[in-house]
């Protein structure tokens, strides 16, 4: 299994997209309405691409969304320059700013998506239902549940059933899986048993 330290953050554009509209809805904003047409363009962007490969989607973000996230930033530092520390608008600035890292990484890999909306539909259910979580029994029984949770979903996004994965997961790792090939079974990369196949 990967090694957290492996791990690295995409940032949500509609986080730092809504904290702009609420301002911006609420009455003149000027600096709040320029930075929602510049994601606004980002997202204009993403339409065009949704559905093609991830390398395609990679070059386009490159040749097309590079340009405007690169500009924005300065932007956004010489707008909070000129504004006072402790408005709503400098508070979206500066969430938007130390997270800029996360947010462009969309640009260099066409796996990540531009925002987080996909998984968060997909969660609603559990987060609708995590009142039973507070019934878990321990710690570890709300760790092992966010475990399970997860996998689910995952499953789910990777057009995997997740009932027949389980089963043949564990299976597999309770008949001598190597655990250092336990990758190979996550749900993006799993591929079925021949029987499971044929049933399938």
């Amino acid at each position: 299994m990967a090694d957290r330290s492996d791990v690295t953050l995409a940032f949500c554009w509609a986080h730092v997209r809504r904290r702009f509209y609420e301002l911006a809805v609420s009455g003149p904003a000027p600096i709040a309405s320029e930075a929602l047409r510049r994601i606004g363009e980002l997202y204009k962007i993403e339409d065009d691409i949704r559905g093609r490969s991830a390398n395609e989607r990679r070059a386009m973000r490159q040749d097309k969304s590079r340009a405007i996230v690169v500009d924005l930033e300065p932007w956004l530092r010489e707008k909070l320059g000129l504004i006072s520390q402790k408005t709503k608008l400098a508070e979206a600035i500066r969430y938007t700013l130390t997270r800029w890292e996360g947010l462009s990484r969309f640009l260099d890999d066409g796996r990540i998506e531009i925002d987080s909306n996909t998984v968060e539909r997909s969660i609603r259910p559990i987060a609708l239902n995590r009142k039973n979580a507070l019934f878990a029994g321990s710690d570890g029984g709300a760790e092992h549940w966010a475990v399970i949770a997860s996998l689910i979903e995952t499953c789910k996004l990777n057009d995997v059933e997740p009932l027949g994965y389980l089963a043949d997961v564990l299976s597999r790792i309770l008949n001598g899986h190597p655990n250092s090939q336990i990758d190979d079974l996550l749900p993006w990369a799993y591929i079925p048993a021949p029987e499971l196949k044929a049933v399938a």
